[in-house]
């Protein structure tokens, strides 16, 4: 820091100016005072910008631009290469690659369980498009007909659905005695699973259905 004094032997006419520096190191603040940094803080986007690099330039010729568009076509092939290897997987029924809902050996038990019945309630998808073809049927007697029908088929599912999730949760405490689980959770997962057309279940069934 500089500061500009006269001398005191100098002419008072002729007096010069003389340059002080003054180390600011040596002038004490007040105690817990911090200097300034004397620059702004650089906002969190530009800071990620430093830390990420500079921008590419565009292309500058076509030749350059199809270059980069192959490139990221590149990559672009390779994502869905490994989502469709982790769709596979998925289906195959690897633990590493099922949802949350689906891992473990209980819900693989489960899984089994459903997929070795017929049930009524695999009918649940063709039924609700039934369901929606009558009531675009302008035939009032159709509609009435196809409501009861509808009617009486959504009882025999649920019916149908506490007992297998009722048989269900018994059989998978038999076949697992130390795992801790709900039963109501597990016959709720294996009425879901009986609901879904067979070709449609994810995983895929691994077992047949009994004879």
């Amino acid at each position: 820091m500089r500061f500009l004094r006269r001398s005191a032997a100098a002419d008072p006419a002729n007096s010069a100016e003389e340059v002080v520096e003054v180390n600011a190191d040596v002038i004490d603040g007040p105690k817990g005072h911090t200097t300034g940094k004397g620059k702004p803080t650089p906002k969190r986007r530009e800071a990620e910008g430093r830390r990420r690099g500079p921008v590419p330039a565009p292309p500058r010729t076509q030749r350059e631009a199809l270059r980069r568009m192959r490139g990221n076509q590149a990559s672009k092939e390779e994502r869905r290469k490994a989502a469709q290897f982790r769709r596979e997987r998925m289906m195959a029924g690897d633990d590493k690659y099922l949802l949350p809902r689906d891992r473990g050996p209980v819900r693989a038990y489960v899984r089994d369980l459903v997929d070795s019945r017929r049930n009524l309630m695999g009918l649940f998808m063709p039924l609700a498009i039934v369901v929606f073809i009558a009531v675009l049927t302008p035939n009032v007697v159709v509609q009435q007909y196809a409501s009861l029908a509808c009617m009486f088929m959504l009882l025999a599912m649920l019916i149908e659905g506490v007992m297998l999730g009722r048989m269900v949760a018994k059989q998978a405490r038999q076949k697992f005695p130390d795992e801790t689980f709900k039963g109501f959770a597990l016959g709720w997962y294996a009425f879901t699973r009986a609901t879904q057309l067979r070709k449609l279940r994810v995983p895929k069934p691994r077992v047949s259905y009994k004879k």
